[in-house]
């Protein structure tokens, strides 16, 4: 059942381009995705009308971290290969740290595509693979990864989680991945936000990019991006 909320999400870019959709859309209620919904984090914006849904892998962390959440109309967790998304049936697709630990992503953002109406908007976020972070996320041993979370990490954060990367999970993976889709990406940023980058974090991250000559840069670990699929019929049809 829809309500007239504040929908929650992080970053003025996502809430004025959220903003920016719903005037499009005459004030018409926006069907929204959270792929990725376990590590979602709020933010304000004004009230609209809105149907919020939330999609995950299964795992014990992320069930565990959703089971908390009242922020959603509905969710549900399984294989992102197989999860139930009907054609065309959202505005809007946050996919939210969810690529870079996940088998198939193509597979996956391409299924995620099809859920999405003609004009709407995927909203991007998630760790670069080409990074010095992402680098140490993929060398790092899983024993170590879990020995070392609860020290490294903010309370309450989930995890920790697998660490795929496939070569899709780069900034230039995505761009190339948009280009072959036809889809347009209106906003690119680089951030540095990753949960691990403490005093420890930090140091081992200066220290990949120092060993391989800055070909995986300490300057950032997250991509942020704004992307479009087109409205009209000449585009590919996803």
């Amino acid at each position: 059942m829809s309500e007239v909320r504040a929908v929650a999400w992080r970053g003025d870019l996502f809430g004025q381009r959220i903003r920016e959709q719903w005037t499009e859309q005459l004030g018409r209620r926006l069907d929204i995705l959270v792929a990725g919904c376990a590590q979602h984090e709020p933010m304000v914006l004004e009230r609209m009308e809105t149907r919020v849904t939330g999609v995950d892998e299964e795992l014990p962390a992320v069930r565990a971290a959703v089971e908390r959440r009242d922020d959603y109309d509905g969710w549900s967790l399984g294989d992102m290969r197989s999860v139930h998304l009907p054609p065309r049936s959202f505005d809007v697709i946050q996919i939210n740290f969810l690529l870079e630990r996940i088998h198939h992503a193509e597979l996956v953002f391409d299924r995620l595509l099809q859920a999405l109406r003609p004009g709407g908007l995927i909203l991007l976020r998630m760790r670069d693979r080409g990074s010095a972070y992402g680098l140490c996320a993929r060398m790092t041993p899983e024993w170590m990864r879990r020995l070392l979370w609860r020290h490294l990490v903010p309370a309450g954060t989930p995890g920790p989680l697998p660490t795929v990367y496939e070569p899709v999970t780069s900034h230039e993976g995505i761009h190339t991945f948009c280009l072959t889709r036809g889809l347009m990406v209106c906003d690119d940023l680089r951030a540095t936000t990753g949960p691990a980058m403490g005093r420890i974090g930090s140091l081992a991250v200066a220290m990949a990019a120092k060993v391989t000559r800055g070909r995986y840069p300490a300057t950032h670990d997250e991509v942020t991006m704004v992307i479009r699929k087109p409205q009209n019929h000449f585009a590919r049809l996803i």
